[in-house]
């Protein structure tokens, strides 16, 4: 029979062993209970938690569901899902805070991205804007697509950019198959992109291909 959290002992609660030990006390399971809230007809939240890590394989497998995906899961909704979905980001855009980085090289704008990209099942696009230095200013996913291919919005892209007060930008998508050689298609993007950045005088820094922690670069045709 499933047992409520309110009727453990005090001790054993999350809430209660993250205020008076710290979250690192606690197991992924009860840090997951604590963002669920409150468990379904059955189980608690500690055992939906429970659940929902054994489905998935662990944390890192977890991270990389898509919103709808667990939704769609008995227990959870679009409310949890969010919550679970937005915990997860939040831990990923705080390891990749701190100093502003410059996007000198290619290096550079994969060693940003690649974090971003951690447990990606299907194509994402990625861009990221820079001042006149090169200083990183934003980063904003602006398309995704299927298992393998993402279409490439030049317009969105410029939007997205003008619309953060950027000056320079670099585009980043991945290959969810694993290997990070760029496709024509990426190189023809990489074009239409270097030319469409000059006539709205933009300056196009790079477009890089991540697969894994693997990555390379889509030069423009010459």
């Amino acid at each position: 029979m499933s047992v409520p959290i309110a009727d453990l002992p005090v001790a054993q609660r999350p809430r209660e062993r993250l205020l008076m030990l710290g979250p690192h006390a606690l197991s992924d399971g009860e840090l997951l209970a604590l963002l669920l809230c409150q468990g379904t007809r059955g189980l608690s939240a500690l055992e939906l938690a429970a659940q929902l890590l054994g489905e998935y394989g662990g944390l890192a497998e977890l991270a990389a569901a898509r919103p709808e995906e667990l939704a769609r899961r008995a227990g959870i909704g679009p409310a949890k899902a969010a919550t679970v979905i937005a915990a997860f980001h939040l831990g990923t855009r705080s390891r990749t805070t701190g100093t502003v980085p410059r996007l000198s090289t290619p290096a550079d704008v994969a060693n940003v991205a690649v974090p971003l990209f951690a447990g990606a099942r299907v194509e994402r696009l990625l861009v990221l804007i820079c001042d006149t230095q090169h200083r990183l200013r934003h980063r904003a996913f602006v398309a995704e697509g299927a298992i393998d291919h993402v279409a490439v919005p030049v317009r969105e892209i410029l939007n997205t950019v003008l619309r953060h007060d950027g000056r320079a930008f670099a585009v980043v998508h991945n290959h969810p198959s694993g290997d990070p050689t760029p496709s024509p298609d990426d190189r023809r993007a990489s074009t239409l992109l270097h030319q469409a950045a000059a006539t709205v005088g933009l300056r196009y820094l790079d477009h890089i291909v991540i697969a894994g922690e693997s990555w390379a670069t889509a030069p423009p045709l010459d």
